[in-house]
């Protein structure tokens, strides 16, 4: 009787830990699937979720191409999700094209020393992330511009380390919960403004103004910092694209952007940077650390596509003073490239040097047979960017241009309501131009309407405009305290270098892939039918909203202006997402065309997550 009563007693032990790992094995798999695990495991909230493919980037590869999902009815498209997964905490500041994790993941094969590494290498469909980005810990609503100039909340963006490391150089200090910018830089410890004052006074500008009355106006900075250097230009009325990779200094533009300040990601490797040529008047590096001299000089060629007739390139760094033998020798070596790009030096006193390139081809025409670099062959168009490899050429003026000598733009601010030049290239008259113009001041000022009190004159500042076409849309801000990214669609017209012409900033980009900016780094979104764009493409408009997403700042906007039935669509996903409704309109309110348009403008609330929750505010 002993024994058997033992046999049963070990059938029910048995019994019993089956069911208790059956019961422990459903509640982790359920905890999973909702909140996604906090460990460096598997979770629903890593690449490559399973779970959550159908709202994955790339779209849905067994949907039927010829259906669209605006067409369908409530239902018929498959689970619309009432909530988002929250991704790890450790990816508050994920940048999908950016992350070096999935470098090393998928093992590609980067040269370093070419800077691969910190160029673009977005993830595949099935490894990409599909759920809402979280903000840090004690994330607080940004401070208002102009104050965010000179102090951001140390909450948002964490990261101390760049104070320490650059305390000599003021580029920021920490004090209690805010971080201060001085305005120091690499070379200017005592202030950008007193730097930008030096270098007007060195080029002759009237005034020691750096806008040279308003013939500069557009200027990239090279490996730029935390950005001082654009942002106090911009009180000169001149506007800077910073750039910096996502390199040792990290972060660096997630606080330029958290300052309200102009600013991109992006690197000097082996592809192109997304900005057509002659965009800029001056470029500039300060102890950027670049190699020039690299591959026959294809980085200051670089430059060189992106510089307009008679642009400038300021250059501090110690090759242009210093007595050593090996600053002396890179000192010769890149002052005999530059003669032969024909670069003059138009002025260079204590430590900077500035060259000026040439207004016409005039120079390239006298240069002995074989002179290298050479020019780039008559085919190679020199405003094709996305993906491009970088040449090692230099880009010569067309004939319109090399007989205009670059003299065809007005000065700013006059810039911003002239034709561009380059609307010919396009088919398009400067009454067209005109007409786009004032169409959009028209939607603008209906936009602002329908936002009423929900937003006041310091609400917003960092814009994106994700389909800028003429940059008409950004025109019609000019006279509120903000800035535009331009994004020109890579599907559509090349339309940037007229943006450009404008006297406005902005990028190439493809929709179907994400940003290249910080997560919560834009105010205002506007969506001008760039979800219908990408659907048609295949690509799947979910991602393209959990992209607008990530990249928009709590308490932010985005204006949709779209048919009515990607609205309706958009509406399905707003709890999902966070989002509320502002306001809707009928487009033909305030404009001419596209009748069958409709205006939607929703609100980001400020959501705040824990380790396995979120909370509302």
């Amino acid at each position: 009787m002993r024994g058997r009563s033992d046999e049963v007693q070990k059938k029910r032990l048995v019994t019993g830990l089956v069911c208790a790992a059956l019961v422990l094995g459903f509640l982790y798999v359920y905890q999973g699937s909702i909140f996604g695990s906090q460990s460096s495991g598997a979770s629903a909230l890593e690449y490559g979720s399973k779970s959550l493919r159908k709202f994955g980037w790339g779209g849905d590869e067994d949907a039927d191409d010829t259906t669209s999902k605006f067409s369908l009815e409530d239902g018929d498209d498959g689970i619309i999700p009432k909530s988002f997964p929250v991704c790890d905490d450790r990816h508050s500041e994920l940048i999908p094209c950016l992350d070096r994790h999935l470098i090393y993941q998928l093992r590609l094969k980067l040269d370093l020393s070419l800077m691969e590494h910190y160029e673009r290498h977005c993830p595949p469909p099935e490894r990409r992330f599909n759920c809402l980005i979280p903000p840090p810990h004690g994330y607080k609503v940004p401070i208002k511009w102009p104050s965010s100039r000179d102090k951001v909340w140390k909450a948002n963006i964490p990261h101390t380390h760049l104070a320490h490391e650059k305390s000599d150089q003021n580029w920021m200090v920490v004090k209690g919960e805010k971080i201060v910018f001085p305005g120091g830089g690499t070379h200017f410890h005592y202030g950008a403004d007193k730097y930008i004052a030096a270098m007007a006074n060195m080029l002759n500008f009237s005034n020691n103004a750096i806008n040279d009355e308003g013939r500069l106006r557009t200027v990239l900075d090279v490996g730029c910092g935390v950005a001082s250097f654009g942002g106090y230009l911009l009180s000169s009325e001149v506007i800077t694209m910073s750039l910096a990779p996502n390199d040792v200094h990290q972060n660096q533009i997630q606080f330029a952007l958290e300052r309200g300040i102009p600013a991109y990601l992006g690197v000097l490797g082996t592809k192109r940077l997304p900005y057509p040529s002659r965009s800029f008047e001056l470029a500039h590096c300060s102890r950027c650390r670049i190699d020039w001299l690299q591959r026959d000089g294809i980085l200051l060629l670089e430059l060189d596509r992106l510089l307009r007739p008679g642009g400038y390139f300021a250059y501090s760094s110690p090759e242009a003073y210093a007595q050593d033998e090996e600053d002396l020798r890179i000192w010769r070596e890149m002052s005999a490239l530059v003669e032969r790009m024909c670069w003059r030096i138009a002025s260079k006193r204590n430590q900077t040097v500035i060259w000026q390139k040439p207004l016409n081809n005039d120079c390239f025409m006298q240069r002995p047979p074989g002179t290298q670099p050479p020019l780039c062959q008559s085919d190679s168009d020199p405003d094709a960017v996305l993906g491009v490899p970088m040449e090692a050429c230099i880009t010569p003026y067309s004939d319109h241009d090399h007989k205009a000598g670059g003299g065809e733009l007005a000065p700013w601010p006059a810039r911003l309501t002239s034709p561009p030049p380059r609307l010919a290239d396009f088919g398009y008259s400067n009454d067209m131009f005109e007409k786009d113009t004032e169409m959009w001041g028209r939607r603008v000022e209906n936009y602002w309407n329908l936002l009423g009190s929900k937003i006041q004159s310091d609400t917003l500042r960092n814009v994106m405009d994700m389909k800028a076409n003429l940059g008409s849309f950004a025109a019609a801000l000019k006279n509120k305290d903000v800035w535009v990214m331009n994004v020109v669609p890579e599907d559509g017209p090349n339309t940037l270098k007229l943006v450009y012409d404008r006297g406005l900033i902005g990028a190439a980009h493809n929709w179907c892939e994400a940003f290249s900016t910080y997560p919560r780094t834009y105010d205002l979104l506007h969506a001008w039918n760039i979800i219908s764009d990408i659907e048609k493409r295949g690509c799947s408009p979910e991602d393209l909203l959990l992209e607008m997403d990530r990249m928009l700042r709590p308490t932010g906007f985005i204006i949709i202006r779209d048919k009515q039935s990607v609205v309706d669509f958009v509406k399905k996903y707003m709890s999902a997402m966070h989002w509320e409704a502002v306001a809707t309109s009928d487009a033909s309110l305030d404009s001419e065309q596209d009748g069958d348009e409709v205006v939607f403008i929703l609100q980001k609330k400020l959501w705040l997550s824990s380790r396995s929750s979120r909370d509302e505010e």
